[in-house]
């Protein structure tokens, strides 16, 4: 049982279902990295001085990626040590997640945050398009009722006329690469590799833990933007823990989005958990649902196959 101080314990309705060394590039970063945080709120985003901003040659394209390091001061080179890669927004940036109580949960574990770029603030790291209209709101960067893609907004939502047309596949990779970067730096417990995102992150998250299963000793969604994807995807994955966050506010991603996850999870009887946050919305979910998705993580570890 989890202890009562904790903050969601008041403030959610929870329901458990089922059995519960800087590697920099050549060439100079991109633009887009210094781009302003939508999930910071307004103007340029301040990166907190405990997270370390590294860069990397992405080969297929030879550009220089960012991606951002948080190490607790808990984490040994003498002993494996859980990681956790955490997926940020459409729009967002490469520290978006890595912020906030986040770090201090992440200190107080002992693990080690990493976020990658996803190649750019809208790569959707593989998701398939397709994103479609539903519910109260539409998914951020989502067609519209036409068809047609949605405006770019605050710059780098929409499609950018200079975006590869492998742009999915690109992100993908990048996240990948990332976590290859961050097993060779450190030593990491591939038992308690865990994987977590935000909206379009949400939805990443998804797509990575099917595509990739052995990774993830356990993974989270918060609000995830999962338009593009059938829950019934789930079906080969039935014995990865998941976990879902999700505000009943949200007028970006609506709730009956998480749901429908969640309700797949408890037809398939998977080890899962779904927080429903009253009044919660796209964003301040995230600073919500962090005590409960570390405590999630730190309860499931699996034997390393890789």
């Amino acid at each position: 049982m989890r202890p009562a101080s904790r903050p969601l314990t008041q403030i959610v309705r929870a329901v458990v279902l089922a059995s519960c060394v800087q590697i920099v590039g050549a060439h100079a970063p991109l633009a887009w990295a210094q781009s302003s945080d939508p999930q910071a709120g307004r103007g340029q985003a301040a990166v907190d001085p405990r997270v370390q901003i590294r860069t990397y040659v992405f080969e297929e394209t030879n550009e220089s990626i960012p991606y951002a390091v948080f190490v607790s001061s808990k984490v040994s080179a003498d002993t494996q040590n859980p990681l956790v890669i955490a997926l940020h927004g459409l729009g967002g940036s490469h520290t978006s997640l890595l912020r906030g109580n986040a770090l201090d949960l992440a200190e107080e574990g002992g693990y080690i945050l990493v976020g990658p770029m996803g190649y750019n603030p809208r790569g959707w790291y593989g998701v398939p398009q397709g994103a479609r209209r539903g519910g109260r709101g539409r998914a951020v960067g989502a067609p519209n009722a036409t068809g047609a893609p949605q405006p770019p907004g605050r710059g780098t939502r929409g499609p950018q006329p200079d975006d590869p047309p492998n742009l999915r596949e690109l992100s993908e990779q990048d996240v990948l690469n990332v976590l290859d970067l961050i097993r060779q730096e450190f030593n990491v417990d591939e038992r308690r590799t865990y994987l977590m995102g935000h909206s379009m992150g949400g939805a990443g998250t998804f797509h990575l833990a099917v595509k990739y299963p052995d990774y993830w000793a356990a993974t989270a969604s918060i609000a995830p933007a999962a338009f593009g994807l059938q829950p019934s995807s789930l079906s080969a994955i039935p014995t990865m823990p998941m976990m879902i966050v999700h505000g009943d506010a949200d007028t970006a991603v609506p709730v009956e989005v998480g749901r429908s996850w969640a309700e797949e999870m408890r037809k398939l009887e998977m080890t899962h958990q779904y927080v429903e946050v009253p009044g919660g919305d796209h964003g301040n979910v995230i600073s919500i649902g962090m005590p409960d998705i570390f405590a999630f993580f730190a309860e499931h570890s699996k034997v390393a196959s890789r």
